[in-house]
């Protein structure tokens, strides 16, 4: 990826050496996600919309931002 509040050369956490298994810092699709809307400067707590009779989240409920290899 480039651009967006992405920094090039750098690396989050550490794999196997198979690369299969994460073993330091282990990040699920919906942390990626929450980070991904968070570089432009979106909240992605607060993308919902209305369906069904309730106001749904457009993002990731359980996604948090990753700040440690980003930003």
């Amino acid at each position: 990826m480039a651009g967006g509040g992405f920094q090039g050369g750098r690396a989050y956490g550490r794999s196997d050496e198979l690369g299969f298994q994460a073993q330091e810092n282990p990040t699920r699709f919906y942390d990626v996600d929450a980070t991904l809307l968070h570089l432009p400067g979106m909240d992605h707590e607060q993308l919902t919309f209305y369906h069904s009779g309730i106001q749904r989240r457009l993002a990731a409920v359980h996604g948090e931002v990753n700040r440690g290899g980003v930003v």
